[in-house]
């Protein structure tokens, strides 16, 4: 028996630690929320792309546990390996959903690996024919990757990058670690940066999923696919709608239609869901980014609409994907966003956010608190009942996805 000291770790914005007990009760948690809001019809036999983590984990956690769904999870996570280094949380979450989901009667699949090859959309096409009932009914894309190995060329790698377009841009970062509030500038993105932050990050490879699985029989009819996009305030514009990542989601939208043309003779249903605010691992090194969350955070406690990604993702899939309570904007994407996006709420965002200083931003004025924590659990940290000073390494060893 190896006992090992847990010890939360932090370098800048990067966490360099896991808890997998914590872990462990934040999927249990989630799936408490759901359990409680109760069962609604939606997806039978639900595939879902990055399901890991923040929104794909919770959109697999709505499917099983609200919808009563069999679930497939395909994910890129490290295991195990020593006393410095404990594996991903990912790791742990695929593996604890996993077993909550069989506790109950359901499949939850795990594939560990590259989704963007072909050899992992295979090993899927194969086990959902041999040992899922040969059809899926929802698909959900929720991939944010670094980089691409382009199909075509494996020599060519495409690597992402969160940058503003044709301008640099200054704004203030948190750094968690040190706790402080510091100015950033970012250089413009080249016109390879991106290129190939489209080809890592806009809908190139969902088309692929659905082509190749269409191709092989095993879409159902009235299939659903849904693909998350970001939006935003114009505070955050200059990386996202009008930066590096908002032209990858354009991209994404002439995905869909090819999709939907794809799949019409099915009845089915492409869609790409305007997601809110959230506080993630690639949503913290983006500058401005963070000070808007802790703005909108305060706010949001103040209005009850403040949702983590388990409450957005249930209201998404219970109301508006399955529901009859549909927000669409012009550009037929589903609008769950809403709620942050509100008038008054941005215009309060937007005079707290003139107001933060170095000085200030961890006081009561902010919504600071609720984003560390936020982040701190992302890696199984600072959830509640979890006191666990030491693990088993042996026993994490012996875990299987």
């Amino acid at each position: 028996m190896i006992k090992v000291k847990i010890n939360q770790k932090l370098n800048g914005n990067l966490a360099r630690s896991v808890n997998p007990y914590g872990c462990r009760q934040n999927v249990l948690n989630q799936i408490a929320y759901v359990q409680e809001k109760g069962h609604y019809d939606g997806a039978k036999k639900a595939l879902i792309i990055g399901g890991s983590s923040s929104y794909g984990l919770a959109s697999r956690i709505t499917a099983a546990f609200g919808q009563g769904a069999d679930t497939i999870g395909v994910s890129f996570e490290r295991p195990p390996r020593d006393e410095k280094m404990l594996g991903t949380a990912g790791w742990y979450n695929n593996i604890y959903f996993r077993q909550a989901a069989e506790s109950v009667g359901l499949i939850g699949k795990n594939f560990i690996g590259d989704a963007f090859t072909e050899d992992m959309k295979q090993q899927v096409i194969d086990y959902i024919k041999q040992n899922f009932g040969g059809k899926i009914d929802l698909l959900v894309y929720s991939v944010a990757a670094p980089k691409r190995t382009d199909p075509n060329d494996p020599d060519n790698v495409w690597r992402s990058v969160i940058k503003p377009v044709k301008k640099e841009v200054t704004g203030f970062n948190i750094d968690l670690e040190k706790e402080m509030l510091f100015k950033q500038t970012i250089e413009p993105a080249t016109k390879k940066e991106i290129d190939d932050t489209k080809h890592v990050m806009g809908g190139e490879d969902w088309e692929i999923w659905i082509d190749e699985l269409k191709r092989a029989g095993v879409l159902s009819s009235g299939f659903k696919t849904i693909l998350y996009s970001y939006i935003g305030p114009r505070s955050t514009y200059a990386f996202y709608h009008e930066g590096t990542l908002g032209l990858a989601k354009d991209s994404a939208e002439i995905s869909k239609k090819h999709i939907q043309e794809n799949i019409n003779d099915l009845n089915g249903e492409a869609l790409i869901s305007a997601s809110r605010a959230v506080t993630t691992k690639a949503s913290i090194v983006i500058p401005i980014f963070p000070l808007y969350c802790i703005a909108l955070y305060k706010i949001e406690e103040s209005t009850g609409t403040h949702e983590i990604p388990i409450v957005h993702k249930d209201r998404l899939f219970r109301d508006m994907v399955y529901g009859n309570f549909r927000k669409i904007d012009q550009e037929g994407r589903l609008r769950p966003d809403s709620l942050e996006q509100d008038k008054e709420i941005q215009e309060r965002v937007s005079k707290l956010m003139q107001k933060i200083t170095p000085d200030n931003f961890k006081t009561d004025l902010t919504g600071y608190a609720e984003f560390r924590r936020e982040f701190l659990q992302i890696n199984g940290f600072d959830i509640p009942g979890i006191e666990e000073s030491e693990i088993d390494l042996d026993e994490l060893t012996k875990l299987r996805p």
